[in-house]
Order: C-alpha cells, then structure tokens, then sequence
C-alpha cells in the first residue's frame, strides 16, 4: 500500500470525532465553543432529514467560521454538496446562482442573495451524536474559485480531500488545543478554509474570530490572543516587514497562495525571530509541498502523502487530495502548470509557470526571470509582467505594471537597459500605487490587465 492509499484508507475510518475533544474550548475566539459547532452541525443534518435537500446544493452564503465548520461536520453524513464561492457579494453569488442552480444558503446577510433563496442560520440548540456516512469519496464541497485570471472554476472535493489534508497538516505542524492560529485570508479560499477551519475542528484549536488585513490590526490581533501561529499571504507578508507582529507568542507562520519574496520572508523571520513555512500548492491539487528558508531550504520538499515525478520539465503530482475531475494519466499523476527542476535529494525548485514563457522576435524569453529582474531595481516595491498582443497583432510585447518607491519610469528603463537583452525589455511600462490583489491574496490577473490596456 502506497502512501495515498494507506492516508485515504486512515480517513475513510475516521474523518473527525463524533463529538468534540474539547467542548468547553472556544473554537473561534471569545465566541463559539466547540460543543456549539457540534450542536449546529447536529441541527444542520436534522434539517437536512427534514427537507427535501438531501440532492441539492447549498451556498455557504458566510465567512462565519465556526458556521462552516458545523456546515462541514454536517457534511459527513449523507447530506447535500456545499458550494463555497470565491466572493461575497451580490454579483459574485448571482453568478453562482445561474451556474448551480442552488435554491438554499447558509447565512446570515439576505442583502447579498436572491429574494427566492432559504437561507438557513444554524442553531446551538440541538442535542444527539452527529450521523456519519462510510463513503469518504462522497462529494462534500464544491469551491467556486475566483482565481487570478478573472474565469471562476468549480473544483470538487470529498470528504477524503479535504479531511485527509487537515489531518496531515495538523500532524505535520504538530497543532494542538494548545495553538490559537490567526489567519489573514478569507475562509472562502482553500488555503483559509484549511487553516481557519479544518485545521481547527481537527485539532482543537482556537481560531481567532476576526480576520485582519492591514499591518496594524495582523499585529494587533496576534498580540492581544497571543496567537501561535499566523496564517497569510505573500502580500500581507511585504506590509508586514518593517511590523513587530509576534509578541513572542507566535512559533511560527505559514505562507501560501503565491510565492513568497525572499527579501521579505527573512525581514519578517528576522524581526519576529520565528520561521515562515511557504506551502505550495493549488485549489485542485490541494496541499503538494513546503519549505522554510529560515531553516536554509531553498528547495520544496513534497508532503509524505504526495508522489511527483519531472516530466519535460513540468511537474506531476498523484495525492489523495487531488479533486475527483482534474485529469490524470494512466498512472494517475496530474501534469501541473508548472516547471520546475530536481533539487537536492527529494525536493524541486519551482522555475515558474509553463504559460509565463513566451517568444519575441522568435526568442524565448522568461517572464517571471524579467520580472525579478525588475523587483532587484533600486526604486521597485513590486511588479507583474505580463506578454499581451503587440497593437499591430503581430507578436506579443512584454507589459510591466510596476509599484514605484522613489524611482522613475525613466530611471527603470535605463538601469534594465543595462541587464536585460533588448528583446527581453519592457515595451510598456505602467506604474500603480499598489499592484491589484484578490481577496486570496493573489495579483489579480484580470485587473492587471486593464491597468495596462492602451
């Protein structure tokens, strides 16, 4: 038995405790104890036994996370798939609405649904042991992803998906009801469901209610918990350089959702005196590897639970927490979109995206090399390269949208003048103040693009 399957056969048996380790404990901080979640979870599957919702599909209408816990826990008995989406607005759901069909939400803001919508608010008031299904491959949750170029995606996740990642997590960190995490990203995105709520409800954890965006209230709400771990984003990451955030509570942080600057990750390492443990991964893929360049690594060194193998320079992962309709061959290995090459020992350096090379004048030319090249420059905060098609349609032309410090455009093209061939440089170089994130905390693709249209 491989490791996949020696994980998924552990999971199929126990994907979460029937009632909680610690019921008196507060799951999200100061607000809602674990035996609350447990009772919600309990009157969400009495509901469901009720209702003819047993085939649906319900919106997960709330970044409550203690809500989506319970939705979750509800989730293990033979109940209806739950759609999370990748937006809270009226706009982002209506999109949803179309594209599912779904009828009912669990929530609490009817301002951002249609009028035709249930929307159901769980209670802590109901008793009994929570009902759980055998068949782990059950399909638990559907997560419709905003994604970085602006086309939403529906991934699906069983309940092994999902529950095998948070249970190799919680091992792997070794996270326990002595860690209180913060998480600065939404739990509307995997990353932040993992860490702000599986993670949790798998280990006992305390979450912290809240989820902090500018430096001032990460820092804040750190300190006043005294939380042990922080979950965030490359973004919040560059912000927080120059922030005491740790309070000498925190042992260490976690990064995903993009890569993180090296300059930024050792800034905030050293003033914090704790390590940044970067994951990589993906919404399908789930969970796929880590490093700590704190303790040297360079490199990321695969979970235990994932096989992976170089071909052509691409990567290709086989896991239990792969979705059900990626494509696999007949091994069952994924090709990811990105390549990479052999590290020391069992390890890979990510090289970038196979779609962010291209060819100018008929030569190769590497966007993400052109755009650390740009990040070196005295002057530079931030940039994103793009190659969009050249006015007169012939070829494409390299774009940099750029975040100035106290450079100038001019300044910048004369110093990458100097570094880079003139094929490779810039034809069009547009500054913001800051470059377009999404609420994931990925650069925001589609936003970018409009910033450097003609």
């Amino acid at each position: 038995m491989n490791n996949m399957d020696t994980v998924v056969s552990k999971v199929s048996k126990n994907l979460a405790p029937r009632v909680p380790a610690c019921p008196d404990q507060y799951f999200t901080s100061a607000d809602t104890t674990f035996a609350d979640v447990y009772r919600m979870a309990a009157w969400l599957q009495q509901y469901y036994k009720k209702s003819a919702t047993a085939r649906e599909i319900i919106c997960l209408a709330t970044e409550d996370k203690a809500v989506l816990a319970a939705a979750l826990l509800a989730g293990l008995g033979r109940g209806p798939a739950l759609l999370l989406p990748h937006a809270l607005s009226a706009k982002a759901l209506k999109r949803m609405q179309q594209a599912t069909g779904f009828t009912t939400a669990i929530g609490d803001n009817a301002d951002i649904l249609s009028r035709d919508t249930e929307i159901l608010q769980p209670q802590p008031d109901a008793g009994g042991t929570l009902c759980f299904d055998a068949d782990s491959q059950h399909e638990l949750l559907r997560l419709f992803t905003g994604g970085s170029t602006g086309s939403p995606k529906i991934w699906s996740k069983s309940r092994a998906n999902l529950f095998s990642e948070g249970h190799y997590l919680v091992e792997k960190f070794g996270i326990s009801a002595e860690d209180h995490i913060v998480a600065t990203v939404s739990p509307c995105h995997i990353y932040g469901l993992l860490f702000s709520v599986l993670i949790p409800l798998l280990s006992s954890a305390t979450v912290s209610k809240a989820t902090p965006s500018f430096p001032s209230e990460i820092a804040e709400t750190v300190q006043q918990q005294q939380a042990t771990i922080l979950a965030a984003v490359p973004a919040h990451y560059r912000v927080l350089r120059h922030q005491d955030v740790s309070g000498g509570s925190l042992r260490f942080a976690v990064s995903s959702a993009g890569m993180l600057d090296p300059g930024d990750n050792s800034r905030f390492c050293d003033r914090n005196n704790i390590p940044v443990i970067e994951v990589y991964g993906s919404t399908e893929t789930g969970g796929i590897a880590a490093r700590s360049r704190a303790a040297g690594e360079t490199a990321f060194t695969p979970f235990a639970t994932v096989d992976w193998k170089i071909r052509e320079n691409r990567l290709l992962v086989r896991s239990p927490y792969i979705s059900a309709q990626v494509p696999r061959d007949k091994d069952g290995f994924f090709v990811t979109g990105d390549r990479v090459e052999a590290g020391p020992g069992n390890s890979f350096l990510l090289k970038g995206r196979v779609d962010g090379v291209t060819k100018v004048g008929g030569k190769r030319v590497d966007l993400e090399e052109i755009r650390e090249v740009i990040k070196q420059q005295a002057g530079v905060e931030d940039c994103f390269v793009l190659a969009l098609p050249d006015p007169s349609g012939r070829e494409n032309q390299i774009c940099a949208l750029v975040q100035p410090g106290h450079s100038s455009k001019e300044e910048l093209l004369t110093a990458l003048q100097s570094v880079l061939e003139p094929y490779a440089l810039p034809r069009v170089i547009r500054s913001c103040s800051a470059i377009p994130m999404t609420r994931a905390g990925k650069y925001d693709l589609a936003a970018i693009r409009r910033l450097l249209k003609p």
